[in-house]
């Protein structure tokens, strides 16, 4: 039976014990029996949330290596990760990852063969994005000050669209809306400025080579540089963004101007080095920070009296106990939407992979895949649609976990960890920065 199989037949079979152990001229008489017994059903259904959260928490649990990729000629470490949608049933997808040598590289998602490489690129990479609608377009930005989109299936080396930022642009960050209009870029800080740059994206599936500039830029919501951005999965308009100033900013672009754009701001304390958005329809925000800490907030409440702020852990190693491995770092948080569960996802410098579950009441240990990586583990992509795992690292290794795998491939592991030209930077923060709500 399937996750939703097991709730539904639960509850019949409590409603059949109801009827079995009540008397029938009960039943008959009293119509307000949903009333009289709404204690005892909520009761009932907070058991089968929490058996539902569990069973997904047992199959994170059992995630085994599926597939590795093959060794490249140029052992790198694996930064970022996305993969496409697939645009029919049946049809292939992509993985894409980008290096720490300065290339972007496309796998086929299932048996992750190398398909493309694209080195062009003048300087570091900070991420890379599929276009949502089109499964054949990816988005990696890069630090020269652009943002270049490329059509996988075609062969050429040649970026179809690039976005183009100002002279003194350094991208560090990037996003793409979920409706694929609007690509949302983020700066190094130079001299005393940092900005959100953001383009029109319309046109990227049917225009030849072309250059495009920018929309606008926000540039008085964070004073240092910003680290990651993050649109909203359903709704276009709502974008935050994480800085090493502490600050995570959540913006509605339908605004005229950046002061009434932006909705709220919090305060993480420290460097944020990553931010997701989850809980029912993505009404919560988290972010993890560069000296390991997790915020987690629910901007549902801001109209409301009611504290924004779910959860703060100062430093995640201290609050999760792991007995055999220990917790070394923090990589990003998961988001499981049929369980409505956030996870967080860490690690050893050894390779293993901690997973973590969120609740209000704090962390819990969920499970660790060993076996895998064999050093730093910088990045993973989490596929709802096979219920899989994706993760890149410091040995230069693409894995893919699937729950109960068995794995077909015969590379064997390889300890290739390596220096890299992309190095995370921790910097001292001022912790004494206010949140602010509007």
């Amino acid at each position: 039976l399937s996750l939703q199989q097991d709730v539904i037949a639960g509850f019949l079979y409590a409603i059949l014990i109801l009827i079995v152990f009540h008397p029938v001229v009960d039943l008959i008489d009293n119509f307000n029996l949903t009333y009289k017994y709404a204690p005892f059903l909520a009761a009932l259904g907070r058991a089968f949330e929490m058996s539902a959260v569990e069973k997904v928490e047992e199959q994170l649990a059992a995630l085994r290596i599926a597939r590795r990729c093959e060794p490249s000629e140029e052992p790198t470490y694996l930064l970022d990760i996305d993969t496409s949608t697939a645009a029919q049933p049946g049809s292939s997808r992509f993985v894409a990852v980008c290096c720490s040598n300065k290339s972007l590289r496309v796998y086929n998602r299932d048996t992750l063969h190398l398909l493309r490489e694209y080195s062009s690129h003048p300087g570091s990479l900070s991420g890379v994005r599929f276009a949502h609608a089109c499964d054949s377009v990816v988005f990696s930005a890069c630090s020269e000050g652009t943002v270049k989109c490329w059509d996988v299936r075609s062969a050429t080396q040649e970026a179809v669209q690039v976005f183009r930022g100002y002279p003194s642009n350094v991208f560090i960050s990037f996003d793409v809306s979920c409706s694929d209009l609007i690509v949302c870029a983020g700066t190094e800080k130079v001299e005393k400025d940092t900005f959100l740059v953001f383009w029109d994206a319309r046109g990227i599936s049917d225009c030849a080579s072309t250059t495009k500039e920018p929309l606008g830029v926000y540039s008085e919501s964070h004073n240092d540089d910003i680290t990651k951005i993050c649109f909203h999965p359903i709704e276009p308009n709502l974008v935050v963004s994480g800085s090493t100033d502490g600050l995570v900013n959540l913006f509605d672009i339908n605004k005229d101007n950046e002061d009434d754009a932006l909705i709220s701001t919090c305060n993480s304390d420290s460097s944020v080095s990553s931010l997701g958005w989850c809980g029912r329809d993505y009404k919560q925000v988290y972010c993890t920070t560069h000296d390991e800490g997790f915020c987690w907030w629910d901007m549902a409440q801001l109209d409301t009296e009611e504290p924004i702020t779910l959860l703060h852990v100062l430093d995640v190693r201290e609050s999760v106990c792991s007995e055999n491995h220990g917790l070394h770092y923090l990589v990003g948080g998961l988001y499981h939407e049929k369980a409505g569960k956030l996870f967080l996802v860490g690690g050893t410098s050894t390779g293993n992979i901690h997973l973590m579950s969120c609740g209000t009441d704090g962390l819990s240990l969920v499970g660790t895949l060993c076996e895998g990586h064999s050093a730093t583990v910088r990045s993973f992509c989490w596929s709802p649609t096979d219920e899989s795992l994706l993760t890149g690292g410091e040995d230069a290794q693409l894995l893919l976990w699937k729950p109960g795998a068995v794995e077909r491939s015969l590379t064997k592991k390889a300890s290739l960890k390596i220096s890299s030209s992309v190095q995370k930077r921790v910097r001292v923060h001022n912790t004494s920065l206010k949140s602010r709500k509007k």
